[in-house]
């Protein structure tokens, strides 16, 4: 297991999107396996696919298919999008808590961010969906920069803010949003109700795991009031 990073001077906190935010994990699911039918391929348990969740989708397309032709890869990932936007009843919704919490951390004082396996055109779309387009001081997405686990994202980033790492925390419901704290030299916290495990989230010695949305707000206070 990885030593866990210290926390100083909390000023930043940068969320994954998918399985943090919002309950997004059943459309994922929905739209990859009406995706797959599209192209004739075998679609994947849910299991399965919640496992790639927090990818960019051209990375998580080539792990759920790995000897797939490329062409029917880009196929895919169409018929993924449209499905996600146009193609599925499945309703997705921000998590219990977590207007409350983010209004919380702004009263705070913190500045808040997003790294997301969406594509731009997606994470706008969906900020403008809940009326949040604004809200957060710095957003960036898998089709701008490298996909998770890469720390890419989470670096570039912190250079938009001038934040430094010790300064920063991610949170996130995946190990790639871990992994790419821990490579970052962020720290990580772990949300057990999006798609991996807390066994899986352990691995990647986050400061801890929380079980609702609703915990973060009380957790990260005490991160913010250390010096």
């Amino acid at each position: 297991m990885k030593n866990k990073v210290i926390v100083k001077n909390l000023s930043l906190v940068i969320f994954d999107w998918d399985g943090t935010l919002m309950n997004s994990l059943a459309k994922i699911v929905a739209s990859m396996q009406l995706a797959a039918i599209d192209c004739d391929l075998e679609p994947l348990p849910d299991k399965q696919i919640e496992n790639i969740v927090g990818l960019g989708l051209p990375e998580a397309i080539l792990v759920l298919y790995p000897t797939t032709e490329e062409s029917i890869r880009t196929q895919l990932a169409v018929r993924y999008s449209h499905h996600f936007v146009h193609g599925t009843t499945v309703e997705s919704a921000l998590f219990p808590g977590v207007h409350q919490l983010l209004g919380g951390l702004k009263t705070l004082g913190l500045q808040l961010a997003v790294a997301t396996g969406k594509s731009r055109k997606g994470l706008d779309r969906v900020l403008a969906e809940v009326k949040m387009t604004g809200h957060f001081d710095a957003t960036r997405c898998a089709d701008e920069t490298k996909s998770k686990p890469s720390p890419l994202m989470v670096e570039e980033i912190l250079a938009d803010l001038n934040v430094s790492a010790e300064s920063a925390i991610v949170v996130g419901d995946t190990e790639f949003d871990l992994e790419m704290a821990s490579l970052a030299g962020v720290a990580g916290i772990g949300v057990t109700y999006g798609a991996h495990s807390q066994e899986r989230l352990e691995k990647q010695s986050p400061l801890f795991c929380v079980h609702a949305a609703n915990q973060l707000l009380d957790r990260i206070k005490v991160l913010a009031c250390k010096d």
